[in-house]
């Protein structure tokens, strides 16, 4: 059940490999809004960063497709990333999610949902073949006092 959001934003991006590093900032810029440490902006930046690869990897592999990256400040201190895609889909998901596993070739290392599944609480994935992916992870951050 998808909890009321306090406040969510959507952006659609190209899936050329120079959007990366503007989903990894926006996704920071957007995460400040809950006073995150370091080390949880850090994890954040990398689970969004290996997402947003994967997309831009392997949904369009040989084209230049779209990717919507949804983030979303829930109840509970809780910040919710959704990455999605409408490229080739992943035909074994939980292959996929296996560590070294990839499709990508050698110069890949088939690391990305591992990593996803380290820096966050909860790790969703689900994909269609020929209809596209979509990933959708979860991280609770530290309540940190405020200070006036």
């Amino acid at each position: 059940m998808r909890s009321k959001a306090i406040n969510e934003v959507t952006l659609e991006f190209p899936s050329r490999s120079s959007n990366e590093g503007f989903a990894r900032s926006a996704a920071a810029c957007f995460t400040a809004q809950m006073d995150p440490t370091l080390n949880e902006l850090e994890d954040i930046k990398t689970a969004v960063s290996e997402a947003v690869t994967n997309a831009i990897v392997h949904a369009y592999p040989d084209a230049i497709g779209t990717v919507t990256l949804k983030m979303r400040v829930c109840p509970g201190n809780v910040l919710e990333l959704t990455v999605k895609d409408r490229g080739r889909g992943i035909a074994d998901v939980e292959k996929a999610r296996q560590p070294m596993f990839t499709t990508g070739g050698a110069e890949r290392s088939g690391m990305g949902f591992t990593i996803m599944e380290s820096f966050m609480d909860n790790l969703t994935v689900r994909s269609v073949p020929g209809r596209g992916t979509t990933v959708t992870m979860k991280k609770k951050l530290a309540a940190r006092l405020k200070t006036k």
